[in-house]
């Protein structure tokens, strides 16, 4: 079959509305983007793919005035988007028209449970499916800049190019492995997430190390982190460019009272200490005034090496059980989804299940994690298994 590649440039509102029209009338249509985030929080738009089977589209959305049309297509029910990897390009819609496309196909998701691997990237589950070359040449290209080149142009068409054929394939192969609704209830969930309203609230138990903190320093951490979201978001610029997570640690550990104990915190950027340092220091001494009862509640501390013998005794009946339905074990449980078995049961004695196991999962390999957990196991008597350390974030 002959997979139509040339790049076909979108800049018009009226072209882009009469395209929409037409592939509202389709069952599915491929969607990629391409964006620039070196130095804002953001992503900013530089380039939005439409593959329908015809023709690779290029739509600017730096020329476009009158998203409405695209909005409708996205949003209709009747068309399934069908997306690789899809989790940034969803940001991209929700920061550049305020929502989220629905139904998704994520053709990455779907490899996993055909059988391809987890987490394989564009180019080679084509190869894998289609025995077809996708350069890759033009990732990291400046794709807010006018005109783009014609490497930039051709490489930009071909991520949607063949991705119609590719989804077609998968749907074969998971309609007759009978798991195409597990994909479908996977997507689903992405969907529901990106549209999620945003909470700080609980950004500062992502802290590392935040759990040997007491719970008034705890407090301190809260609304320091709840500020570096917040503002971050506002001024649209990487949260480490604000402040990184150890400076934050550091700041509710020794609670610094004036300019010169903040300015010994090491990490603080010198343009936040000029900027942000008098809103800093008047956070920490409003935290300080908070009674105790509003005090966050101390977090859990690494799992203990007791621990150890459930969840490697946990981890390896997924593997097993991965092996038997020929997945990745990652798609059936998530590293933290064990911890949080465990930790069910440290309490009470009772183990329960992360949201997450309790769809298609829960009979898949939920029940049998249950089952599995509540069976009696040889503790040992180390302190602990690890401890995390501050992750990176952007």
């Amino acid at each position: 079959m002959l997979i139509p590649t040339e790049p076909i440039w979108i800049d018009q509102d009226t072209e882009l509305a009469d395209l929409c029209a037409r592939w509202r009338q389709q069952a599915a249509i491929a969607i990629d983007t391409e964006f620039m985030r070196s130095s804002t929080f953001y992503p900013i738009a530089g380039l939005i793919q439409v593959g329908d089977g015809k023709g690779c589209y290029l739509i600017d959305p730096l020329a476009i005035s009158d998203f409405a049309p695209l909005c409708e297509l996205l949003l209709d029910e009747a068309v399934t988007k069908v997306l690789h990897s899809c989790s940034e390009d969803l940001e991209v819609f929700r920061r550049l028209l305020g929502i989220v496309p629905s139904p998704l196909f994520d053709t990455q998701i779907a490899a996993a449970f055909a059988g391809y691997g987890f987490s394989i990237g564009y180019a080679g589950l084509v190869k894998a499916v289609l025995d077809t070359e996708v350069p890759k040449e033009e990732t990291r290209s400046d794709w807010v800049q006018r005109p783009l080149s014609t490497a930039q142009l051709k490489y930009a068409a071909l991520d949607v190019a063949h991705m119609l054929i590719v989804y077609g394939k998968l749907l074969q192969e998971l309609k007759s492995s009978q798991r195409l609704q597990w994909v479908k209830d996977d997507c689903a969930e992405l969907v529901i997430a990106a549209r999620a309203a945003e909470d700080f609230n609980e950004a500062y138990q992502k802290v590392g190390f935040a759990w040997k903190l007491r719970p008034q320093e705890l407090a301190v951490l809260k609304a320091l982190s709840i500020w570096r979201e917040t503002e971050a978001r506002v001024r649209d610029i990487p949260r480490n460019r604000l402040i990184k997570e150890p400076a934050l640690w550091e700041m509710a550990r020794k609670q610094p009272q004036d300019m010169a104990a903040l300015q010994r915190i090491p990490d603080i950027p010198h343009r936040t200490l000029q900027h942000d340092g008098e809103t800093l220091l008047q956070l920490i001494r409003q935290t300080l005034h908070l009674p105790s009862e509003a005090w966050p509640a101390r977090l859990d501390p690494p799992l203990a090496q007791r621990e150890g013998p459930l969840l490697k005794r946990l981890k390896n009946h997924v593997r097993e059980q991965a092996e038997q339905l020929n997945l990745p074990p990652e798609v059936l449980v998530r590293k933290k989804e064990y911890e949080a078995i465990v930790r069910s049961g440290m309490k009470g004695g009772t183990y329960t299940l992360p949201t997450r196991l309790l769809g298609w999962r829960h009979g898949v390999i939920g029940e049998s994690l249950l089952r599995l957990a509540q069976e009696p196991v040889v503790p040992t008597s180390e302190p602990s298994l690890e401890e995390p350390s501050h992750e990176s974030d952007q």
